[in-house]
């Protein structure tokens, strides 16, 4: 088949040479000479062509094949699909370990401390991953060790942004911790001066107190005054 293609290449690159203008001495017409480049000759001994297309239909191919068996390459394959979306976002997924049905995530860069973390995983990753292997059960995000939930540690965050509050005569404390060795721990602080009812101020000191403590399920809640 591929020699087949070969001459055929060949041979219309001969046929749509123009023979006209070309005249010998006697009058005769004479064909003009004919270059073909290497580059555009396909050799019958070259599969490299059908190697490469059909690599680059391997992940799509084997993703629309069905349910997929619960293995390493599988998941990785599956999440190879959704990647995109996090990486947009700033973030990755990698898998940290496979034990048994239960599948354990680890989320890196923004969407590692984003505060909707747990629904990516849940609603995004974990569905579409039981979606395609149908033997995994759960789907769980593994988070790095940060530091331990205390109020020096929340002081160590909140001195940060404390100098810009006192500016416009305003200040924040700790008001308590709940949930501490809970799933959902929440911080309770106490923000007064003008700073206290814009929203942005609130959100900054979130994000920094839950890129500190890299906890997934981290609330921060604000006490009204």
């Amino acid at each position: 088949m591929a020699f087949a293609k070969w001459c055929s290449s060949v041979a219309i690159l001969l046929c749509l040479e123009p023979a006209a203008g070309f005249l010998t001495t006697n009058g005769l017409p004479r064909l003009a000479p004919t270059f073909v480049r290497m580059a555009d000759i396909i050799s019958p001994f070259d599969d490299s062509d059908n190697k490469s297309s059909t690599s680059s239909t391997k992940t799509a191919t084997d993703i629309d094949k069905g349910p997929l068996d619960l293995t390493w390459e599988n998941v990785e394959l599956v999440l190879d699909s959704m990647r995109s979306y996090l990486i947009q976002d700033g973030g990755n997924v990698v898998i940290s370990e496979i034990d048994g049905p239960v599948v354990r995530l680890e989320l890196q860069g923004a969407c590692g401390t984003c505060p909707s973390s747990t629904q990516t995983m849940k609603m995004g990753l974990e569905r579409g991953l039981k979606e395609r292997i149908p033997e995994i059960q759960e789907v769980v995000q593994k988070m790095p060790e940060g530091p331990e939930l205390t109020d020096e540690q929340i002081n160590v965050v909140l001195d940060g942004v404390r100098p810009f509050l006192q500016v416009a005569g305003g200040s924040i404390d700790i008001d308590r911790i709940e949930g501490k060795d809970g799933l959902q721990p929440a911080i309770f602080l106490n923000m007064r001066g003008s700073s206290a009812s814009l929203n942005s101020v609130k959100l900054e000191i979130a994000q920094r107190l839950q890129r500190h403590f890299m906890m997934a399920g981290l609330r921060i809640e604000w006490v009204k005054n």
